[in-house]
C-alpha cells in the first residue's frame, strides 16, 4: 500500500515529522517498508510565466524568451524546448539553482546572455520519461512561488507492508484512523453528504448468489462528459499511490477506493439490458476482461450479469470488469457499482487466472460491509463535480443473514493487565479502546469486564487476546518497560562421563572433518534410495516439491553436499552432521494408538577422495572402509573396546562392504561404502565411505581409573594363525581378549597374508601380544602358558592352526 504523506496529513496531522510517523506506524504493526521523497533535493526553482518568445538570431532550434519570475524585471532565458509558448507557466531555475547533476549559472548561448533555465519534469527529477518539452503548470499557478511548494514536492511516499488481517488499512481513511488513535489526534475524514436524485432511472438488482455477495448497490448517472479532464490534484494523488490516470470516471472510482477502501466499478449503462444479477457462472461460460484476457471463471467465482441474451456476463465480481460493458470517451451514462463480496468468494480467484487486481486484493482480505452506500455517495459527488450529469436513486439489494456477524467480545481488564504487565487502570483501558471507535459497554459497575462490538471494518477482532493486543499497540510497544529477568541460577554438576555434542564436533574437526547443516526436509527419492523408505513422513505444506518429506537418515544430505562440492572441483571431502532424523514410532505413546514419531539425534559422516592432501612424502591413496572405521574408533574413545563391526546389508551401502556398528552387542549405527547404483546415479567420481551413529551411544565415556605402572619389563610374543578365509577377525579377537589373563596388556592384529605358501581357502592372521606383571619379571614358563592358552581358544573355537 503506497500513499502520499501529504494526503494522509490532510486527514490527520499529528505533531510528528516523517521519520517519527513512519516509526509510529511500524511499531503499531503497520510496517513502513519504504519511505522515499517525491522529488530529489533541489532548490531555487520558481514558477515562471513566459511573456514573449522570439527566435534566436543565430540558432534555428533555440528561442529567446522573456520570463516573469516575481522579480522587478523579467529574465532573458534562451530555451530549446519545442513546446515553449507565450503565456504558459513553467518551472524556472534561477541563477545558482541546484538541479540533479547540474548547477545553473549565467551563460552565453550562441552569443546571447541567458539568466536561468526553463525546466522539464525530467530535469527536475520528478519523472523518468521525456515529456516532450517543458513541464506545463496550471494557469492559476502563482508566479514566483517556489516550485517545491507549488507541486508539493516536499512530500514523502510511504509504502506499507501490511499483514493480511489488516485490510482496513488498505485505504487512507483506515490509516488515518490508526494514526488518530495512536496519537490521539483529531480525525478529519471528508464529509459525505447524500446526493439528491434528479431523475428516477434505475435498474433492479437480483442477488442470485447471496453467499458470495450479500450487499450490492447500484446507481445510474446520466448526462456525463466521459472525456472531461481529471483534476490535477486527483491525478497527483493517484500517481503518488502508484496508479496511473486513465479517464475521469475510472480515476474517480480508483480515488474512492484509495480514500475509503471500497472498490467500485462503472459500467456503460447504454450497453446494459434489464436487471443486474449477481450469480455464479454457467458451465463453460467465458468473459473477456478489461485487460483483454478471456477467462473461464471457476464454478464458485461470482459474476455480474445483465439479462441480455439470456444472461450475459459483464464482470468478474470483485476482481475486474468486462471489456464489452466498459466506459469509453463516448459514454454519456454510467451504472455505478458498489458492493460487498465475501472474502471466501474472492480469495485466490485472480491468482488462479494468472493476474492480480487492486479490487481482488482488498475483497479477499475483507472490506467494510457497511461501506458500499457511503462510497457510492462519495463517488457520485466527485463524478458530478468533474464530469457533470444527473444522479438517479441508489438501488440496494441486501441479504442480512449472509453478512459477516460481529459478535461482542468480552474483555477482562485484570487479564489485560496480567498479560501486558502494565499497571493500567480500568479508565485508561476504556480510553484506549474508545480512541479506536469501538462500541464499548461495561458489564459491571467497576468496569472490570467490558463488552466490545468490533466495527465492520475490523475483521481481526474476534477474541479477548485481540483486544489486549490493541491496548498494547495504542499504549506503545516502546513504552512497555523491559526489566531484566530475575531468577535463581544454579550451577548443576555435569557428570564427567558425559560428552556434549560440541565436544563431539571438536573431535570430528580434529579428525579433519568439516561440519555441515542440511535441511530436515528432503526429496522423496533420497528416502527411497538411501533408506528404502516408502512410508516417509510427509509435510502438509512443503516449501518446495523437492523438500516434501522428513529425513529418516543423514546420508542423503551428506551425499548431496558431496555432489555440490565435486561440481566445484573439490577433490577431498570429509564432512559430518549432527541432526535429528524423523521416524514413525513403532509403539505409539498415546492411549488411542495413534501413530507417533521417533526423533533420534544422530551423527553422520562422509569421506571421499584421497586419505590425505597430496604430498611428496607418501603415495596418493583414496579413503577406504578402514580409514572411516579408524575415525569411528577414535570417536568412541575408551568405549571403543566395546565396539564390534558385523557384516550387514543396507540399501544405501555396497553389498559386502557394509557393517552394523555394535556397542556392547547393541546396534548403534552403520558404516560402509556407498552402493554402486547411487554412485552412478549421483555421478560421483568414486564411492565415498559413509557412517551414521546414534548420538546417545557417543554421549558417555568411562571415567579414567588408576592402574599401577609396572616396574618390570614387558614380554612380547607374536602368534600367527591359519584360519578359513571367510572367518571374520572380530569374533576371534573378542574370544582371545576374553580368555587372556590379567598379565596380557594388549592383543593387536598386525598382519594379514593370503597367497603363496598357504592354501587358497585360508588366510594368515598375525597377532602381537604384550604381557607385563606388576609383581615381578615374567618367567618363560608363564609366558608360554599364556600363548598356549590363547592358541587353544583359537584352535577349539575357530579351527585355527598355528602357522609354522
Amino acid at each position: 500500500m503506497q500513499f502520499s504523506e501529504y494526503w494522509l496529513r490532510s486527514l490527520v496531522n499529528p505533531a510528528l515529522d516523517s521519520a517519527a510517523l513512519a516509526h509510529l506506524l511500524t511499531m503499531a504493526g503497520l510496517e513502513v517498508e519504504e519511505s522515499q521523497p517525491v522529488a530529489p533535493d533541489f532548490g531555487h526553482v520558481v514558477v515562471g510565466e513566459v511573456l514573449t518568445v522570439d527566435k534566436h538570431p543565430d540558432a534555428d532550434k533555440l528561442k529567446l524568451c522573456s520570463v516573469a519570475v516575481g522579480q522587478a524585471e523579467p529574465l532573458q532565458i534562451v530555451c530549446g524546448a519545442p513546446n515553449v509558448a507565450a503565456g504558459m507557466k513553467v518551472p524556472c531555475a534561477l541563477i545558482g539553482a541546484r538541479l540533479p547533476g547540474i548547477t545553473i549559472k549565467q551563460a552565453k548561448v550562441r552569443g546571447i546572455e541567458s539568466f536561468g533555465m526553463l525546466c522539464s519534469a525530467r530535469e527536475l527529477g520528478i519523472s523518468e520519461e521525456d515529456q516532450g518539452g517543458l513541464l506545463a503548470l496550471a494557469a492559476d499557478a502563482l508566479v514566483g512561488q517556489d516550485i517545491r511548494e507549488h507541486l508539493q514536492l516536499d512530500d514523502q511516499l510511504l509504502t506499507l507492508k501490511l499483514t493480511p488481517n489488516r485490510a482496513d488499512c488498505l485505504s487512507l481513511a483506515g490509516i488515518a484512523r490508526e494514526v488518530a488513535a495512536l496519537t490521539d489526534s483529531p480525525l478529519m475524514l471528508p464529509e459525505i453528504q447524500p446526493v439528491t436524485p434528479t431523475h428516477d432511472q434505475q435498474r433492479a438488482i437480483i442477488l442470485d448468489a447471496p453467499q458470495a455477495c450479500p450487499r450490492y448497490c447500484g446507481r445510474i448517472i446520466t448526462g456525463i462528459n466521459a472525456a472531461a479532464a481529471t483534476p490535477a490534484w486527483m491525478v497527483q494523488a493517484l500517481e503518488r499511490s502508484g496508479i496511473r490516470s486513465i479517464s475521469a470516471s475510472v480515476d474517480v472510482t480508483n480515488y474512492v477506493m484509495l480514500e475509503l477502501g471500497q472498490p467500485l466499478h462503472a459500467f456503460d449503462n447504454a450497453l446494459l439490458t434489464g436487471a443486474i444479477h449477481v450469480r455464479l457462472p454457467k458451465p463453460g461460460e467465458q468473459l473477456k476482461l478489461l485487460n483483454e484476457q478471456t477467462v473461464t471463471p471457476a464454478a464458485d467465482s461470482p459474476l455480474i450479469a445483465d439479462e441480455a441474451n439470456g444472461g450475459r456476463a459483464l464482470a468478474l465480481a470483485g476482481i475486474m470488469g468486462g471489456e464489452d460493458s466498459g466506459v469509453t470517451d463516448r459514454t454519456t451514462e454510467i451504472f455505478l457499482e458498489s458492493a460487498f463480496f465475501t472474502p471466501a468468494a474472492i480469495a485466490g480467484k485472480a491468482r488462479e487466472l494468472g493476474f492480480a487486481s487492486d479490487a481482488a486484493h482488498r475483497f479477499e482480505r475483507g472490506v467494510d460491509f457497511e461501506l458500499p452506500r457511503q462510497a457510492m455517495e462519495r463517488a457520485t459527488r466527485l463524478l458530478l463535480d468533474i464530469c457533470g450529469g444527473e444522479a438517479g436513486p441508489i438501488v440496494e439489494a441486501c441479504s442480512p443473514q449472509h453478512l459477516p456477524q460481529r459478535p461482542a467480545v468480552t474483555l477482562r481488564t485484570t487479564r489485560a493487565r496480567k498479560l501486558l504487565g502494565l499497571p493500567l487502570d480500568n479508565g485508561q483501558i476504556e480510553a484506549l479502546l474508545q480512541r479506536l471507535g469501538f462500541p464499548l459497554q461495561r458489564l459491571d459497575e467497576a468496569g472490570e469486564r467490558l463488552s466490545i462490538t468490533p466495527p465492520a471494518h475490523r475483521y481481526d477482532i474476534e477474541i479477548e487476546a485481540d483486544l489486549i493486543e490493541e491496548i498494547a499497540r495504542l499504549y506503545g510497544y516502546d513504552n512497555i518497560p523491559a526489566p531484566a529477568p530475575r531468577g535463581r541460577l544454579e550451577m548443576r554438576p555435569l557428570p564427567e562421563s558425559r560428552r556434549l555434542p560440541m565436544q563431539l564436533r571438536h573431535q570430528m574437526a580434529e579428525r579433519d572433518y568439516f561440519e555441515v547443516v542440511n535441511y530436515s526436509f528432503v526429496d522423496t527419492s533420497w528416502e527411497a534410495d538411501f533408506c528404502a523408505n516408502t512410508q516417509a513422513i510427509r509435510l502438509a505444506n512443503p516449501i518446495a516439491s523437492q523438500m516434501s518429506v522428513m529425513r529418516s537418515s543423514l546420508i542423503g544430505g551428506l551425499v548431496n553436499t558431496l555432489v555440490y562440492n565435486l561440481k566445484r572441483r573439490a577433490q577431498r571431502v570429509r564432512i559430518f552432521e549432527i541432526g535429528r532424523c524423523f521416524l514413525l514410532a513403532t509403539n505409539p505413546p498415546d492411549l488411542q494408538q495413534l501413530p507417533g514419531y521417533h526423533q533420534p539425534l544422530r551423527l553422520g559422516g562422509l569421506c571421499a577422495g584421497p586419505v590425505n592432501t597430496p604430498q611428496w612424502g607418501e603415495a596418493l591413496r583414496n579413503v577406504d572402509f578402514y580409514d572411516a572405521k579408524a575415525d569411528l574408533i577414535a570417536l568412541f574413545g575408551k568405549r571403543s573396546q566395546e565396539l564390534s563391526f558385523v557384516k550387514s546389508s543396507h540399501p544405501a551401502l555396497h553389498p559386502g562392504r557394509a557393517a552394523d556398528i555394535l556397542l556392547a552387542d547393541r546396534p548403534v549405527g552403520i558404516i560402509g561404502e556407498l552402493h554402486p547404483a547411487w554412485v552412478q546415479k549421483y555421478a560421483l567420481d568414486s564411492a565415498p565411505i559413509v557412517f551414521e551413529v546414534d548420538l546417545d551411544a557417543l554421549g558417555t565415556q568411562p571415567l579414567p581409573q588408576y592402574r599401577q605402572v609396572s616396574r618390570y619389563p614387558a614380554v612380547e610374543r607374536d602368534l600367527a594363525l591359519l584360519l578359513p578365509r571367510e572367518q571374520p577377525v572380530q569374533p576371534l579377537m573378542a574370544a582371545l581378549q576374553a580368555a587372556a589373563p590379567a598379565i596380557v596388556q594388549s592383543i593387536e592384529l598386525f598382519d594379514l597374508y593370503q597367497g603363496k605358501g598357504i592354501a587358497e581357502n585360508q588366510k594368515s592372521l598375525a597377532f602381537h601380544i604384550v604381557m607385563q606383571d606388576t609383581e615381578g619379571t615374567l618367567a618363560d614358563a608363564d609366558v608360554d602358558a599364556v600363548v598356549q592358552k590363547l592358541l587353544a581358544v583359537a584352535t577349539r573355537q575357530f579351527a585355527a592352526v598355528l602357522r609354522s
